[in-house]
């Protein structure tokens, strides 16, 4: 199972990296967008969630790393304003890009 570091600058400017077990991170967030803080939050929750999800039923057991990561989050998020902006400055593993063949078939 795939798994990655979305970079985020909170409100404050401080530089942090979120772990997920998984790439459904990018199913909920966009490198180089701005998001309140409540919304980031809102969007990590679910994401997270549902990248624990996918290691239970990969593996039989949820992920205490995406737990941990969410719980940092809800933390750091606490000390700022719901509508402060969080920017998500990079996704890695980038999704691999699709060529014209695939678009095609």
């Amino acid at each position: 199972m795939p798994e990655m570091t979305v970079t985020v600058r909170w409100p404050d400017g401080r530089v942090a990296d979120c772990y997920s077990p998984s790439l459904v991170m990018h199913d909920h967030l966009d490198p180089g967008t701005s998001y309140r803080v409540d919304e980031f939050t809102r969007r990590s929750a679910t994401a997270l969630a549902e990248a624990s999800e996918r290691v239970r039923a990969k593996y039989g057991f949820a992920c205490s790393a995406s737990a941990a990561s969410l719980e940092r989050i809800q933390a750091t998020a606490a000390g700022f304003a719901a509508t402060d902006l969080v920017e998500v400055l990079d996704m890695q593993p980038p999704l691999p890009q699709r060529t014209q063949s695939q678009e095609s078939s």
